[in-house]
């Protein structure tokens, strides 16, 4: 009972931090709590169920909790707010080590008879990519991107390090990432980044002067990354139920909260 106290206090001071409004919206009826909401999507995501059966579990045990339509309303809709949120998760004073890599998340499809009945053409296989900025040492997640559609890695470079609030002092990442204006962003911004040059290149200012920080040892902490992708999965699934891109999206960033969250209980 102590460890759900704690949790709960801690979501409500993570709203006070990140300014959220008490109430979802100005207008209509004043039923339910933002809190109210958060607590229903956490819950989905922790226990992956759906709408209909997260809802119903939680009335059976006598939790007053908004409908399921209004819960998938919320989802779409909260998506800024969530990443605000998620982003209250990962604020420290400082970082050492931090890894960069991407992932990808299917989407669940219906079945053959409901995709002829609606005349589509064929299923969605086409995954999420997602990309994660993790510190090595606290095992917390610093940042993170969804994307609908596939894209090379360093596309994602600059929008991560702009919205994370610590910058790290040295960043580890994968041959994907071995770029001159990569090495040169992280110069600019007093980070020190460890990647592998591709095969036959060997030019490039910035990269030739990271290369004398170069240390295997520390190149290695980008294995805790990979590590994470799978505990993730294991934990809320490797998969998203919603169907939305902004749901979509706002599933990643609950996941991301709570994972966040689990680690200093």
């Amino acid at each position: 009972m102590i460890r759900e106290e704690r949790l709960i206090k801690k979501v409500k001071r993570l709203l006070r931090k990140a300014n959220i409004p008490k109430w979802s919206r100005h207008f209509g009826p004043k039923t339910y709590e933002f809190l109210d909401h958060l607590f229903v999507l956490l819950v989905k995501q922790a226990c992956k169920l759906s709408y209909r059966r997260v809802v119903k579990l939680l009335e059976e045990l006598g939790f007053k909790v908004p409908s399921y339509s209004a819960l998938c309303r919320m989802n779409k809709r909260a998506v800024k707010i969530l990443e605000k949120l998620f982003y209250q998760t990962c604020a420290f004073a400082q970082v050492n080590v931090a890894s960069i890599d991407a992932t990808g998340i299917s989407r669940t499809n219906p079945s053959r008879h409901y995709i002829k009945r609606i005349d589509r053409k064929k299923p969605v296989k086409l995954a999420l990519k997602l990309t994660y900025v993790v510190d090595t040492k606290r095992k917390n997640l610093l940042a993170l991107r969804c994307r609908a559609r596939p894209r090379h890695d360093t596309k994602d470079i600059k929008y991560l390090l702009k919205r994370m609030g610590t910058k790290p002092k040295i960043l580890v990442a994968d041959k994907g990432y071995d770029t001159e204006w990569v090495h040169e962003l992280a110069h600019e911004q007093g980070i020190i980044t460890m990647i592998p040059s591709k095969k036959n290149t060997i030019r490039g200012f910035y990269r030739k002067k990271m290369k004398k920080h170069w240390r295997t040892r520390t190149y290695h902490r980008r294995e805790i990354s990979e590590s994470l992708f799978g505990a993730t999965k294991q934990k809320y699934g490797s998969s998203v139920s919603s169907k939305n891109i902004q749901a979509q999206k706002s599933d990643c960033y609950c996941r991301a909260t709570l994972h966040n969250l689990s680690l200093h209980l």
